[in-house]
């Protein structure tokens, strides 16, 4: 039977299923079976001056990003932006988009994807930066 409401999530800070890409982390706090395949909840932090994935885009799923510390640059269509804490960016479906971290501090920004779950591309993006590590930004 398919769960079609989700099941409660609460997550400590610093907890949550880790997947370790060298100069990047992700920690997802909510995906799939949480959320009946509606969304994904996780963060993404970036070492100093460490780009991310390249640009893409989701042809049905939009993002929503919310910086948790740090400032941390973004691509949305064809213009880089600086985020620094407490900004919202909100990446509406098959809009290219990519972040990276410019700066010379840690920076770490709040995840939702919306349209489904994401966590079950993890290993595939963790095998793809043990074999590619992140490059150096900017």
């Amino acid at each position: 039977m398919t769960n079609t409401k989700g099941t409660e999530v609460f997550i400590e800070p610093e907890c949550g299923r880790i997947y370790d890409m060298g100069r990047i982390a992700a920690i997802f706090k909510a995906d799939g079976k949480e959320t009946a395949n509606q969304y994904s909840v996780s963060e993404w932090w970036i070492e100093p001056k460490t780009k991310g994935f390249g640009a893409h885009s989701h042809e049905t799923e939009a993002e929503l990003f919310y910086v948790l510390e740090g400032t941390m640059t973004f691509l949305v269509g064809d213009r880089w932006r600086d985020a620094k804490k407490g900004t919202v960016i909100s990446i509406p479906p098959g809009v290219q988009h990519d972040f990276e971290n410019r700066s010379d501090q840690r920076a770490g920004v709040f995840n939702v994807y919306m349209g489904g779950p994401f966590e079950m591309n993890m290993p595939k993006i963790v095998e793809w930066f043990a074999e590619h590590p992140p490059e150096d930004a900017i």
